[in-house]
């Protein structure tokens, strides 16, 4: 059963994505009811779940590792979202 959130969680993700390819990154909305994002950085092969989440402050997306950024400001979430798969997996030692 889908909470009562989904429409304003998809809205959120499906913003985030919109902004991926100008960032060089792809995703792709997974999870039927319950919807996460699926984001990939093609050059460096790394991947996460992004969550969105409401909170006191607004919205929240969640990623890992310790990853977060506010719905309200999207560029400075999808940037730090870049720096986030911009490393190599072989640069993780």
């Amino acid at each position: 059963m889908a909470s009562g959130y989904t429409g304003e969680r998809r809205a959120h993700l499906q913003a985030l994505a919109d902004l991926l390819p100008d960032q060089g990154l792809a995703g792709r909305m997974v999870g039927g009811d319950e919807p996460v994002l699926w984001v990939w950085h093609p050059s460096t092969g790394q991947r996460t779940l992004i969550f969105a989440t409401p909170s006191a402050d607004g919205w929240m997306f969640l990623w890992s590792p310790k990853g977060q950024g506010r719905a309200d400001e999207l560029e400075r979430t999808v940037d730090a979202l870049r720096r986030t798969l911009d490393v190599s997996r072989d640069d993780h030692g």
